[in-house]
């Protein structure tokens, strides 16, 4: 039941990646650690506000992700820990991911515990605000939240569903909506495709983690398959339709991390051959959910 605003976050510490944005490389490098992967430094850009409608119309008819088209992962050793002097590294240089916002932090005044009323500082070794209740003494910690999702495949085609809900009210998008506690990211996949289409799937693989850091989202999406050949909408869906690759109403989807999971998709169905996918999408501050091309696709890993 995806009900709020869609976002993605990701941990910063072990990740070492390549600043470069002024061309696509990976790279491959050997220190004590564990192993990790190299990425693609040239970001895919999309945003309305410096593109032509006929630029923006010709990219997606195209579905093309040109600009954030890279190599295949190539494995390195890195050191978990992050150097104090990374954030004055140089942009050619490997330096742990940092967070690029700090998000839409809701303000808490009232302890969820006691009902007490909080103050907002930093806690001793931390670095973060905080709402601390001034009666229990205990600290609210904000995370973010996982969406999880199915891209179901059936005669070349893929099932999206209209929205009846806000955000996005009307508008297309592929069966997904937050976790629950107590199921894993699969089970919540199937549920929410159950939900929403009133389709019976089986999860073939995990295709991409979307992380979105400036509403505090992760999304999972899974490919997978229908059981039987049968979907109607659910009480948050008005339609439930098979698109053709060529046919997906992609001026008409509900968020960017479906645009750009369905742009992935079809990359990988011209290439042959299914990949996984990280990107992180770093939205515009200020608009909308239904904005779904004021943003960038950074970091983007695919296996």
């Amino acid at each position: 039941m995806l009900k709020a605003i869609q976002n993605l976050g990701c941990s910063s510490s072990g990740w070492l990646l390549w600043k470069t944005r002024t061309s696509t490389s990976t790279s491959t490098s050997t220190s004590g650690g564990f192993s990790f992967i190299s990425v693609s430094t040239r970001p895919f850009s999309y945003s309305s506000s410096s593109s032509s409608s006929s630029t923006r119309a010709a990219r997606t008819n195209n579905c093309s992700f040109s600009a954030c088209k890279t190599p295949s992962f190539r494995r390195f050793r890195a050191r978990s820990e992050s150097s104090p002097d990374a954030a004055s590294a140089s942009s050619s240089s490997p330096v742990a991911l940092q967070s690029s916002s700090s998000g839409n932090v809701r303000k808490i005044s009232f302890c969820q515990w006691c009902g007490g009323p909080t103050k907002h500082e930093i806690p001793s070794g931390e670095e973060k605000m905080r709402a601390i209740c001034t009666v229990c003494g205990k600290i609210a910690y904000q995370n973010p939240k996982m969406v999880v999702g199915c891209l179901i495949e059936h005669d070349n085609k893929v099932l999206l569903c209209k929205r009846k809900i806000q955000p996005s009210y009307g508008l297309w998008t592929l069966p997904a909506g937050y976790m629950e506690i107590g199921e894993s990211a699969a089970e919540g996949a199937i549920r929410e495709t159950w939900e929403e289409a009133n389709a019976e799937v089986e999860v073939l693989s995990p295709f991409a983690q979307l992380d979105i850091p400036l509403i505090g989202q992760t999304y999972i999406i899974f490919l997978a398959k229908l059981k039987k050949p049968q979907f109607s909408p659910g009480p948050e869906s008005s339609e439930c339709q098979l698109f053709a690759l060529n046919d997906i109403p992609f001026n008409s989807l509900a968020f960017s991390s479906m645009f750009v999971t369905l742009n992935l998709y079809i990359e990988d169905v011209k290439a042959g051959k299914p990949k996984f996918h990280y990107g992180t999408i770093k939205k515009r501050p200020g608009t909308s959910p239904s904005d779904i091309h004021a943003f960038t696709l950074d970091y983007h890993l695919q296996s």
